[in-house]
């Protein structure tokens, strides 16, 4: 264990922003052991000074040394800062799978740090994606000490909203995610097999062990289960956030994107907490215009730039969160309302009472004949019909997505899919009037299929009289989960069905002259694995078939996108 003494120095710009009173030590490499003899390393940052502090405690698989900076920043006002690498990765023992360990490693690596010396017996978590899944599964655990949490775009469940959406796999976001772990397992398997005085000696020669490195089923276990559980089943249980609310008692700061993988759970994680947490009345929610990636400094995200306002200075809010948190501070936590929210269209931020606001009028857009959205209902009209293949899906251009650079997330432009005859196309004429839309989403589809299962999926956009079309929100829904995710139904061919397809959440000012429109197609790939229409489970499966697809919108199939309309 090495120790290491800053002394902070700062140009004075930085030094105007942030007023440092104390030097920060530093010890690398702090063993935790756990309950079941597992060594965690960590760094500890801590003041330089005499006295207890709160501790802030970040728990990721990503490397510990990555939050140094940061780490060093909120050391200097105060408060002592733990970097942990999670079992199995980097420096710490053990076996990697993901949120398999980690109430009881989070559970005992809190309450091992309330132990301290320099600790005032309470301690605060904070970080983003999985980061933020180590706080809510240490938060269900329900440590004694742990009193705040900063969950920062995450998940409130990892079945739906993280591995899997309506029922279909997020198969980007699955497996980029995988791959990226991978290279560390791959680091820490060959490192078990490189001293060859272990098997130096064996025979026959050509038995080298950096031959013997483990397949890649090996190294990513956990991806062959989350395809071989497709279903809401028991294998995801013990990690589902959503059914412990009741339980966490810790005041939570809640941030998310409207552009980002998790939204959803960012909103659940609220609203459930807000209604059950013993600490209901410390629940805070923040969502920002941000995507599952860096924002830049101007504000751009995707291809939009919203302005320096949508930039999230991640270090300054941690430490107001916190100083309101744990050392009780007056600031904009203890005064200001619960919700705020970045109101793109006009882009600016905006504070609120709840979420979803009290004061939303949900709206009907009917899908109707000539590709139109309106708000009157339909009458006798006719139905649209377009066909899947599997063999050809509809490419993702943008939008809700992680990890990897290859399609870049955030709001993009959507008018390529617009040239495919497997896409229908619905929208208003353009507005007379600003309309916002801020809340929970839906599109009711009323549909048949010629094929034995299939996907039905939507996209909804702003679209600017110049013809930018540009990414809101989307969703999906797999016909034979339809009605539940934890039990599959078999649809029959033909028949018509209700879908309720649920497109998340979205806050946007539709200005006057643009348009509202809507994309009904069957696959958004590669964020959603492509539906092979045989209605085989997805684990092995390889044949396909192309499926008819017939949307209704007629008084009987009065198929509608549900919009929260706030008044102006």
């Amino acid at each position: 264990m090495r120790i290491l003494s800053f002394s902070l120095i700062w140009l004075a710009g930085a030094a105007a922003a942030w007023a440092q009173p104390y030097r920060v030590t530093v010890e690398n490499g702090v063993p935790v052991r756990t309950r079941d003899g597992v060594r965690l390393i960590a760094d500890v940052y801590r003041p330089q000074a005499d006295g207890k502090f709160p501790v802030l405690l970040e728990r990721t698989p990503y490397n510990r040394a990555g939050g140094a900076g940061e780490a060093v920043k909120m050391a200097a006002e105060g408060y002592v800062v733990i970097l942990q690498d999670t079992r199995g990765r980097y420096d710490s023992q053990g076996e990697f799978y993901p949120f398999r360990f980690e109430s009881q490693d989070g559970y005992d690596t809190v309450e091992w740090a309330a132990r301290q010396p320099w600790c005032d017996g309470q301690v605060g978590m904070f970080g983003g994606s999985y980061v933020g899944a180590t706080q809510m599964l240490a938060a269900i655990s329900s440590p004694p000490h742990l009193k705040a949490i900063f969950p920062y775009v995450t998940a409130s469940e990892y079945y739906e909203g993280w591995t899997y959406q309506g029922g279909a796999l997020l198969q980007w976001f699955a497996s980029s995610w995988s791959s990226g772990l991978v290279t560390d397992t791959l680091r820490r398997k060959a490192a078990e097999l490189a001293n060859p005085k272990a098997w130096i000696d064996a025979l026959p020669i050509e038995s080298y062990r950096m031959l013997a490195l483990p397949p890649v089923s090996s190294l990513a276990p956990y991806f062959a289960d989350w395809v071989a559980h497709e279903r809401d089943d028991e294998y995801w249980r013990p990690w589902k956030i959503s059914e412990h609310y009741a339980e966490m008692n810790s005041k939570s700061l809640h941030a998310g994107g409207w552009h980002d993988i998790f939204l959803k759970g960012t909103i659940n994680n609220y609203m459930g907490m807000r209604r059950s947490s013993p600490a209901r009345a410390d629940q805070r929610l923040m969502l920002g215009p941000w995507a599952h990636a860096a924002t830049s400094p101007e504000g751009k995200i995707g291809d939009v730039t919203f302005g320096k306002a949508a930039v999230l200075d991640m270090t300054g809010t941690t430490l107001r969160w916190f100083d309101y948190a744990l050392k009780g501070r007056r600031n904009e936590y203890a005064t200001g309302a619960p919700v705020r929210i970045f109101v793109m269209g006009e882009n600016r931020w905006r504070d609120e009472q709840e979420f979803p606001l009290a004061r939303t009028q949900y709206t009907n857009y009917y899908l109707r004949g000539g590709h139109l959205l309106s708000t009157q209902a339909p009458g006798r009209e006719t139905s649209e019909s377009y066909d899947y293949d599997p063999a050809n899906p509809v490419p993702t251009i943008g939008g809700r997505l992680c990890c990897g650079n290859q399609i870049p997330p955030g709001p993009a432009d959507e008018r390529p899919i617009e040239k495919r005859s497997d896409v229908l196309i619905f929208s208003t004429p353009p507005l007379t009037r600003d309309i916002e839309v801020t809340g929970l989403i839906r599109a009711k589809i009323e549909a048949a299929t010629s094929a034995p299962d299939t996907d039905f999926t939507v996209l909804l956009v702003d679209v600017e009289p110049s013809g930018y079309a540009r990414f809101l929100t989307d969703g999906i829904l797999r016909a034979r989960y339809r009605t539940s995710t934890r039990k599959a139904e078999p649809i029959t061919p033909g028949k018509i069905y209700a879908y309720d397809i649920d497109m998340w959440a979205t806050s946007n000012v539709f200005r006057a002259g643009h348009r509202i429109r809507l994309y009904v197609s069957s696959s958004n790939f590669p964020r959603f694995n492509r539906n092979l229409n045989t209605g085989e489970s997805n684990l092995g499966a390889t044949r396909m078939q192309k499926a008819h697809q017939t949307i209704y919108h007629d008084a009987a199939h009065p198929s509608a996108l549900v919009l929260p309309v706030i008044p102006r």
